[in-house]
């Protein structure tokens, strides 16, 4: 198969939404990460997705829509949801609520669980891609599974070029992690760091939230132990470099191969994390040492990408 690169221009919209009307897949970016799209009621479609990033059926999909109305048909809403969706839709923030009976959509996305995640993404090409389409687009990040998420369109076909039909290209993603998901299915429960803060979360809620803990039965993408992954093994926490390392470093170090943000913004560095493993990957080293990151705000997004990708791999 070839793999096509599109621009976001009019031909491109038109060409993407032709391809997933055909259950073929298109990489797209939001303004996390870029996803693998496919039509989310389309069982061939989003057995492709599966299929071509070597991704275990046991791991759900996040569905992408237009607006909060067209989410609304796919899951049971609640006031909560409301809430969240009002402070942070369109932008990154996945929700996880009960799946709606009838709603059409492959059982494939949801892994046989009860209940869907969805988000309404902020990146203009997303936002007029998805109107265009018109319906639900299944969409995990769109690299091979377990490795290192893209944020480019480059990375997408350093990935999986030739294993899905097109890309999208509409630049790099400025958020550069993946959504935060929220579940809301009882009390609202942090299943995944990611983009949207914890803080700015309870600060919406009014209240403080519970956080999914390692060993709890998988109910989200991104919560896999080892993920993320580089060729390189990764060593947290280095103030020091050992034989064989090169560092990605985090504030005012020495040393630093890249650094993530020299002047030590949180912000900063998430958009440049995974763009800077890849390009540190590709130097072949044997391990990547990453400086401590404070774990607060958009920092606790980044531990947890870096605490999975260090994770010993099966």
């Amino acid at each position: 198969m070839q793999t096509q690169r599109l621009l976001s221009d009019e031909t491109g919209f038109d060409h993407a939404c032709t391809i997933l009307q055909n259950g073929g897949l298109v990489a797209f970016p939001t303004e996390t990460v870029y996803g693998l799209g496919a039509d989310a009621r389309n069982d061939h479609a989003v057995a492709r997705i599966f299929e071509a990033k070597s991704r275990p059926r046991f791991n759900p999909l996040i569905v992408h829509v237009a607006d909060i109305a067209t989410a609304k048909r796919f899951v049971i809403w609640n006031d909560t949801a409301d809430r969240l969706a009002a402070a942070f839709w369109p932008g990154p923030l996945t929700l996880v609520l009960p799946l709606a009976p009838d709603g059409g959509l492959s059982p494939l996305v949801t892994a046989e669980l009860p209940t869907l995640a969805i988000r309404v993404p902020e990146h203009p090409v997303a936002r007029t891609l998805l109107k265009r389409f018109g319906g639900p687009v299944a969409a995990p990040s769109a690299n091979p599974s377990g490795r290192i998420s893209p944020t480019t369109a480059g990375h997408v076909a350093d990935g999986l070029s030739g294993r899905i039909d097109a890309i999208l290209d509409g630049g790099a993603c400025d958020v550069g992690v993946e959504s935060t998901i929220l579940g809301l299915w009882d009390v609202p429960i942090l299943l995944r760091q990611g983009g949207l803060p914890q803080e700015a979360i309870e600060a919406a809620l009014g209240a403080a939230v519970a956080t999914h803990q390692s060993g709890d039965p998988l109910t989200a993408p991104g919560q896999m132990t080892s993920h993320y992954a580089p060729g390189a093994h990764i060593r947290l926490n280095a103030t020091t470099l050992g034989a064989g390392e090169i560092l990605l470093g985090f504030g005012k170090v020495d040393n630093a191969t890249l650094n993530l943000s020299p002047s030590g913004d949180l912000t900063e560095a998430a958009a440049n994390l995974f763009h800077f493993l890849h390009r540190l990957d590709a130097e072949n080293p044997e391990t990547i040492a990453v400086s401590p990151i404070p774990n607060h705000g958009l920092g606790r997004a980044i531990n947890d990408r870096l605490a999975r990708a260090a994770a010993p791999r099966h």
